[in-house]
């Protein structure tokens, strides 16, 4: 059950929770501890820095009426309206890193309030963010319109699956993640840039369609990293020299 925070503030507590409120035990066992208030999104330090900078009452309000342990049926839909999130990982010495997962329109699918799934497409084959979730499997999601400035958080856990009855879902996807919600909350948006959408990339795969091979797989300076199957296509396409492919980056070619 959640703490009953109702906006108040912990009494003389700097911060720290009274007496009787459970907190977590630190695992020692772990680089970075533990140390949340049971049912809340918060820890210690992030009640002490609301403390110090007297957003105390309105954090209070937000842990218990705005943030949910389940997608809304507005939040599915604006997942299902997204073609691209980007995607927080966490590597094995507690560092976090994040990743720009674009794809068509629907790119992660709502299967229900606490599940999710999206596509593993071809990549740079350092598998980076896939192999923080095979060995962490805490991830972040954000979902954001830069057009009509709206932003969702996702937190959650995540696995790998190779046959995965979904992965016909999305041409060419080589592998599907499914990932299990344990908290959601939308962002204000009032720092969002506004953007106007130009096109969809042409590498994202398309049924039909045979997909370019990607710019950087044509540079003749990796073509002895490629499978021959991707050198052969790499030739065929015609191979680039550091400088056009510069180039292609300049231009919003690449």
């Amino acid at each position: 059950m959640r703490p009953d925070r109702k906006g108040a503030a912990f009494p003389g507590s700097n911060g720290q929770p009274p007496a009787g409120r459970a907190v977590m035990p630190p695992n020692n066992d772990k680089p970075h501890r533990e140390k949340r208030i049971m049912g809340s999104l918060y820890s210690a330090e992030h009640l002490a820095l609301q403390d110090e900078f007297g957003s105390t009452k309105l954090a209070g309000f937000l842990d218990e009426h705005h943030v949910t342990d389940a997608l809304s049926d507005k939040d599915a839909a604006f997942v299902a309206s997204r073609d691209y999130f980007f995607l927080s990982t966490v590597d094995p010495e507690g560092m976090p890193t994040v990743s720009y997962k674009g794809g068509p329109v629907g790119v992660v699918k709502v299967l229900g309030p606490n599940a999710l799934a999206f596509p593993g497409f071809d990549g740079n084959g350092m598998f980076y963010s896939m192999g923080n979730v095979a060995g962490q499997a805490k991830v972040g999601l954000l979902f954001i319109d830069f057009e009509t400035p709206h932003r969702l958080r996702v937190q959650g856990t995540a696995r790998v699956e190779r046959e995965d009855p979904l992965i016909g879902a999305w041409p060419e996807a080589k592998y599907v993640v499914r990932v299990d919600v344990s908290k959601s909350w939308v962002n204000c948006p009032r720092y969002i840039h506004k953007h106007v959408r130009v096109e969809t990339s042409k590498y994202v795969p398309e049924a039909g369609k045979t997909t370019p091979l990607a710019a950087w797989k044509r540079l003749d300076i990796v073509q002895d990293a490629l499978p021959q199957e991707e050198r052969a296509r790499a030739e065929g396409e015609g191979l680039l020299d550091l400088p056009s492919y510069e180039a292609k980056l300049v231009t919003g070619d690449a």
